[in-house]
């Protein structure tokens, strides 16, 4: 039940996933979203950062972009992590498939993040209707999910939609994979809360 829950994956949980969790938020609060109504988090497939802050790099583009990296601890991808969330976007087509293994019955609501950004405007106007409230958007995000579920009848996702990792690399290698995670988080939560979205 709300709020409505988001999880981004990768694979040690400082550089990709971090920013996906932060810029989902960022992009939320575009739009005044109540903490009620949405909770976004993060993990890695792997342990090796766990209690580490963000990357450095990750942090540099998150802050450039107005989003908070302050509070932000890495952690190990759970089973219960998976079970609650409503929605899981992993950074690769090897991670989507580890989250599967955690718990299987996630498999309808796990996504590659280019994958279901790729897919989100195939569906999006056949939604219901949104209003500002945690019931309203998590009956319209559960909506959401199983359209774009749909959508993939079934198609594994493609290369081109995995985010590669920037881990060691400049500021415009991490800017290039903060830029791919918006084009499909601002477009999701302006889906998600029936907005406009202005990245269009």
């Amino acid at each position: 039940m709300p709020p409505f829950t988001v999880l981004h994956v990768c694979m040690g949980n400082i550089c990709r996933s971090p920013m996906a969790e932060r810029l989902t938020v960022l992009a939320a609060q575009v739009h005044r979203t109540a903490d009620d109504v949405l909770y976004v988090h993060s993990a890695g497939t792997g342990g090796w950062h766990a209690g580490q802050p963000m990357d450095s790099g990750a942090a540099r583009q998150v802050l450039a972009r107005g989003g908070e990296t302050n509070t932000f601890t890495a952690r190990k991808l759970r089973a219960a992590h998976v079970v609650g969330s409503d929605l899981v976007l992993t950074a690769t087509v090897e991670q989507r498939e580890f989250v599967v293994s955690l718990h299987p019955d996630a498999d309808a609501r796990t996504f590659v993040l280019g994958e279901f950004g790729r897919l989100l405007a195939e569906v999006s106007g056949e939604l219901p209707s949104s209003a500002p409230s945690a019931q309203a958007v998590y009956a319209r995000g559960t909506a959401l999910v199983a359209a774009v579920h749909a959508a993939r009848d079934g198609r594994p996702a493609r290369p081109a939609d995995e985010l590669d990792d920037p881990w060691g690399r400049g500021d415009g290698y991490f800017s290039r994979i903060a830029d791919e995670i918006e084009q499909t988080v601002r477009p999701l939560i302006a889906t998600l809360l029936g907005a406009k979205d202005a990245s269009r």
